[in-house]
């Protein structure tokens, strides 16, 4: 999936973006970042990870966790603060599964618990920029947030003994990344690298205090990487 987003944004780049590197390029959308406020929208993959941290670090418990790659997509509000600052408002969907693996149990039901989460992320950001240089600019941009997870199973009055990995519906994280803004002929494109990482624990742990599943867990928090491409 990598490699097809790869191909899809040099598709999409074409001829344009190698012109952004001529010595004395024409420059396209002159007054782009003008405009006290400005809208996009971006579409994206993702990658998610769970940190753990353990109650007894002896216990050989250490849980696996298998990522796969998710899509993002998502608004953009922006507020122009001046010619390096901006204030963002990112509000997306993001799609993630993650197979989280249990040692100690000789049953596949019990050692394999699927986690398909949906967050709709709402992260306030600010993005900071260097002088625009011909038709790019490169920057740096970070915040925090706030996300709602669809599928957490929070209100389930199961939990692992009947098969049900639970979480915690809402979670805080902060974001970091950085990225390019291209200003090609029509639009300017931006692709972006983030990282992601829950400031809150998530877990919702099982009513057995002992739980083979959650009773050594002392947190378990999201941590991520995505891929942006945003078009302005």
């Amino acid at each position: 999936m990598r490699h097809i987003w790869l191909l899809l944004m040099a598709l999409a780049l074409g001829q344009p973006v190698s012109a952004q590197f001529n010595e004395k390029p024409i420059l396209n959308l002159q007054n782009e970042d003008l405009a006290r406020f400005n809208w996009g929208y971006f579409l994206g993959f993702n990658q998610y990870d769970f940190k753990f941290e353990y109650k007894n670090d002896l216990d050989p418990t250490d849980i696996l966790v298998s990522k796969s790659f998710g899509f993002n997509v998502g608004l953009i509000g922006e507020m122009r603060i001046n010619e390096f600052l901006d204030l963002r408002f990112e509000p997306g969907l993001f799609y993630t599964q993650r197979d989280l693996g249990f040692p100690g149990f000789s049953s596949e039901s019990d050692a394999i618990r699927e986690v398909s989460s949906t967050y709709i992320n709402f992260p306030l950001l600010l993005k900071v920029s260097t002088r625009r240089l011909g038709n790019f600019k490169p920057f740096v941009i970070g915040g925090f947030g706030a996300a709602l997870n669809l599928g957490s199973n929070e209100d389930s009055p199961d939990d692992n003994s009947s098969g049900t990995f639970r979480m915690k519906r809402q979670v805080y994280n902060y974001e970091i990344g950085f990225g390019v803004d291209f200003y090609l002929e029509y639009f300017k494109f931006s692709p972006s690298i983030r990282g992601v990482f829950a400031l809150t624990d998530e877990l919702l742990r099982d009513e057995d205090p002992n739980s083979p599943w959650t009773g050594n867990i002392e947190a378990m928090k999201t941590r991520g990487i995505f891929v942006n491409f945003t078009f302005e």
